[in-house]
């Protein structure tokens, strides 16, 4: 264990903080992802569930006995969510900016009921 990590905060794993509400058409997942890059996330949809791995990288030209003071997490993380509504998978949409993770998931529509008429015979 470093001498400059907090034992509060060593104490913990890093993983990105979530938002995840649903509209009357999607459902949508925002992530914040400060220092990761887009290469480095994967965005997998299974079984109704919704899984973000990912990872930070170590920034490696600062040499560890230059630091005063460590907060910042890296290493890999995975999150998985179950999904409220079925989605349609092949319209998932996802965007990546300034360390914001979007994902929009569309709802599948509705089946729409429909009248069978009974015919004479």
């Amino acid at each position: 264990r470093s001498r400059y990590f907090d034992d509060e905060i060593s104490s913990n794993i890093w993983a990105p903080s979530i938002d995840m509400y649903e509209t009357d058409d999607d459902i949508v997942i925002k992530a914040e992802l400060p220092g990761v890059s887009k290469k480095d996330i994967n965005i997998e949809i299974k079984d109704g569930f919704l899984t973000l791995k990912g990872e930070r990288k170590k920034e490696e030209d600062i040499k560890e006995e230059n630091y005063h003071r460590v907060e910042r997490y890296h290493g890999s993380f995975q999150r998985s969510f179950s999904l409220p509504s079925q989605v349609d998978q092949d319209k998932v949409k996802a965007k990546f900016k300034d360390g914001l993770l979007e994902i929009t998931l569309p709802k599948v529509e509705k089946v729409k009921p429909k009248k069978i008429e009974i015919g004479i015979d």
